[in-house]
């Protein structure tokens, strides 16, 4: 059914219908009520193109998921996904991924240059981020995922600076003081953000931090380079090692247990980040647990206000808890 079969059913003009579906415009009561009956009536539904036509939109958000991803981050892009989807689809919007293969802006490119999309979700944040610095110079609607240190970037993020600040102080409050963290990519603003967190917090309890116990662009590809890193780690006495996410914390506990290294009488283990990964472990990792669909849920809403023409502004979540587990008693 089209505006035109309303119009003649009902005798009135295409813009007295059109009218009376949008509410705007000068019609009277009666007449307004009489379409909106015969609406329900036959379960009409507006044509999704001509409705983008019309308002000069796609109803799509493009969103960016970066082609390097890890089986760590599975979890955490399916529940983000999930989140985004309740807000989408309540709004008439869908969603369009886009991979970012081997850095290459190519595949996001198209989709806005092509008109694909109303606005974009960025899901990571980069130090050197050409994806965003495209996006800026094509003037389209888009938030990032993450903190980034451009004030011009719409950011939504979780509060990973005070969630990893926090456990490693609860760590050092048991008397933990020769911590040492292992990280992912340096690249990654994340990755930079949680070191910034774990330093803080021996800064605030005023204990010295040793430099050379901190090793980032640690590769879980295979685990010779987590043995050699546990080695000379074990040479030093240290007493526990933050990892910076579950797969690098799974990881660690398989060379322990391959090197019969016990956990927690030899090494205590913690992780910055709780998946699926790590529920079976043993024993149970200490962990931060984030609200992934929360942060999904909120870099959606923004994006929508966006395109709306407001201005929503940054949002930090604290969507997080401490679950401390048997791998730090």
């Amino acid at each position: 059914m089209t505006i035109d079969d309303i119009a003649l059913a009902l005798g009135v003009s295409k813009t007295t219908v059109s009218r009376a579906i949008s509410g705007k415009g000068r019609i009277s009561a009666g007449t307004t009520e009489r379409v909106l009956d015969y609406i329900n009536e036959h379960n009409y539904k507006p044509n999704a193109v001509a409705r983008g036509l019309a308002k000069n939109r796609t109803f799509n958000i493009g969103v960016v998921w970066p082609g390097d991803y890890e089986a760590v981050d599975l979890p955490f892009f399916k529940r983000c996904m999930i989140g985004m989807s309740q807000v989408t689809a309540v709004r008439g919007y869908d969603i369009l991924v886009s991979l970012m293969v081997d850095n290459s802006i190519d595949n996001l490119r198209r989709i806005v240059e092509d008109h694909k999309v109303d606005g974009v979700i960025l899901t990571r944040t980069l130090i050197h981020d050409e994806p965003a610095r495209f996006l800026k110079e094509s003037g389209i609607p888009f938030v990032v995922i993450g903190s980034s240190d451009d004030p011009e970037l719409v950011q939504v993020d979780s509060d990973n600076f005070d969630a990893c600040e926090e456990l490693t102080s609860i760590l050092l409050g048991k008397g933990y003081r020769n911590l040492a963290l292992l990280g992912g990519g340096s690249n990654h603003v994340i990755s930079r953000t949680r070191r910034q967190g774990f330093e803080s917090a021996f800064h605030k309890a005023g204990v010295d931090l040793d430099p050379s116990r901190i090793y980032m662009d640690v590769s879980v590809r295979g685990s010779l380079e987590v043995e050699n890193i546990l080695e000379e780690l074990l040479q030093q006495h240290v007493d526990g090692v933050v990892c910076m996410d579950d797969l690098l914390a799974a990881t660690v506990i398989s060379v322990c247990r391959k090197r019969g290294i016990r956990i927690p009488q030899d090494l205590r283990i913690a992780s910055f980040y709780n998946s699926s990964i790590l529920d079976n472990t043993v024993p149970a990792v200490t962990s931060i647990l984030f609200n992934d669909g929360m942060l999904g849920q909120t870099a959606a809403k923004t994006l929508l206000k966006l395109i709306e023409g407001e201005n929503p502004g940054n949002q930090m979540l604290k969507n997080y808890q401490i679950i401390l587990r048997e791998s730090t008693t």
